[in-house]
């Protein structure tokens, strides 16, 4: 009988952690869909605007 009511208590304490923890992280991701995050910093100076792949054409495009 002891088993049964120790199993029991321990069941109980695994399931009340799970719906905390389910609770945590649903007012996690609330907070974190509240923030506004800021503009991009600028780039440094003397920098083109777009320096990816295209920017600089290759022997292959042509």
């Amino acid at each position: 009988m002891e088993t049964l009511v120790l199993t029991a208590v321990i069941v109980l304490v695994i399931a009340i952690g799970m719906r905390w923890i389910h609770l945590l992280n649903a007012q996690h991701d609330a907070r974190i869909a509240a923030y506004r995050y800021s503009d991009p910093l600028p780039g440094p100076p003397g920098l083109p605007d777009d320096t990816g792949r295209r920017a600089h054409p290759t022997d292959a495009e042509h």
